[in-house]
């Protein structure tokens, strides 16, 4: 794990940070698992040509867990829609792994902001549904489903309709049904946004834990600041539509061990000021 003496800068856009650690070195390169170069999209609406997304370039390594933050309207849902290949680039290419995107990709897990359970189906059933759906027995995958259940506090809920549980708990349910299949990759597009402050903080010690467990690499969409930096190796900022990265920031806590206790922190705070600043630069916050 990388101290805050030993973290690799990978700062890019409009010089923010840098791209060596602080005695100099380089981290070994890991295994690429998102690129995306050039990445446009725009939308044709009754007003006339929308461009969401402008000249996006990405790299994503395997492992990493990755936040994306910025205004209302700017294009982080539209970005992660195009990675699962659920929405068509304008211009530029997406690639996971060694495959390009050019349709529906399905080697991934997605968690949205609503959890969208089966009601008349129970909480196994609501894991095991994804299975169903790619034509694969759902018996062969049951006990991994009440693994997954039971390392997320839900152990002993599997007959439990979705009606039954909090907010904070369908988000669990839907976490598991998105790691049911074993991706190597999850996509998640503010899952936490319409839970409480307490369940929310819970969630993301929860979350990052399980991410540092499975090794999986994962795309967090955010409006907390707060919240990305917690969760995250890299935050990359967004400007307002159309949506272009103008920062790639690294976050220098070691992940999967993180408490809420280093919210308190002076380091903690000094990550948050960054962030904070860049928006205040481009004018998205104004102290006045």
């Amino acid at each position: 794990m990388a101290s805050l003496t030993q973290l690799s800068s990978r700062a890019s856009g409009e010089g923010w940070g840098g791209g060596a650690t602080e005695n100099g070195a380089h981290h070994q390169p890991r295994t690429e698992m998102i690129r995306i170069e050039k990445l446009g999209k725009t939308f044709t609406t009754a007003d006339g040509v929308v461009t969401a997304l402008e000249n996006i370039d990405i790299t994503i390594e395997q492992g990493e867990f990755v936040s994306i933050v910025g205004p209302s309207g700017c294009g982080k849902s539209t970005l992660l829609m195009c990675i699962a290949g659920l929405i068509e680039a304008s211009a530029g290419s997406v690639m996971v792994g060694s495959r390009r995107v050019s349709g529906p990709f399905t080697e991934l897990g997605i968690v949205f902001q609503e959890a969208l359970l089966l009601d008349w189906r129970t909480v196994l059933g609501n894991v095991l549904f994804q299975i169903e759906m790619r034509g694969l027995d759902p018996k062969a995958y049951e006990s991994r489903a009440r693994e997954l259940l039971t390392r997320v506090g839900l152990g002993g809920f599997e007959g439990k309709s979705p009606w039954e549980l909090s907010g904070g708990m369908r988000q669990r349910v839907a976490i598991c049904r998105a790691l049911i299949h074993d991706p190597p990759l999850l996509l998640m597009d503010e899952p936490f946004g319409a839970l409480d402050t307490l369940t929310r903080e819970q969630m993301n010690v929860d979350l990052q834990r399980l991410c540092a467990q499975t090794g999986k690499t994962a795309l967090f969409i955010t409006h907390s600041i707060s919240e990305a930096v917690f969760l995250s190796d890299r935050v990359l900022v967004m400007t307002p539509r159309p949506g272009r990265i103008i920062a790639d920031l690294p976050i220098a806590f070691a992940a999967g061990t993180r408490r809420l206790s280093i919210r308190t922190t002076p380091e903690f705070a000094e990550q948050e000021k960054k962030i904070y600043s860049i928006f205040r630069s481009i004018g998205v916050l104004r102290d006045e």
